[in-house]
């Protein structure tokens, strides 16, 4: 059983490098990964998003929680990357979470992926249930 606790003194963000659209952070949390992402995740950030996170999946902790709430826009090439990325997550025996705003909520769900995609109304939320993966 892994866990993911909820400690904020002692995290360090980690800058990502993505795109001029597209900018996050990476914390490493016990057995957990927490991504926070704002701006664009559409067709032009897609290939870099989905190649960076590919690889952090890839080096662990292998649950892994994607805070969208400050993303302003995700086109079909974004759905299409968090698809990829949590199938990764699930073959590699992880979770996979995302935070939503309504704006990426809609989105989601219009193409019914909600379940699929997981998705939490905060980090707290999600954090809670990587607790009990």
């Amino acid at each position: 059983m892994s866990v993911c606790f909820h400690h904020e003194e002692g995290i360090i963000a980690e800058p990502l490098n993505l795109t001029v659209s597209l900018r996050g952070t990476r914390e490493v949390r016990d057995n957990c990964q927490l991504f926070r992402l704002t701006g664009l995740l559409d067709a032009f950030s897609e290939p870099t998003f989905r190649k960076v996170l590919s690889n952090k999946i890839g080096e662990g902790p292998k649950h892994v929680i994607l805070d969208l709430s400050q993303i302003d826009f995700v086109d079909s090439s974004g759905l299409g990357a968090l698809v990829q990325l949590a199938k990764q997550a699930q073959t590699a025996e992880g979770t996979f979470q995302i935070v939503t705003n309504a704006r990426v909520t809609q989105t989601v769900k219009l193409v019914r992926l909600e379940k699929f995609l997981a998705l939490q109304t905060s980090v707290d939320k999600a954090l809670e249930n990587t607790k009990s993966a």
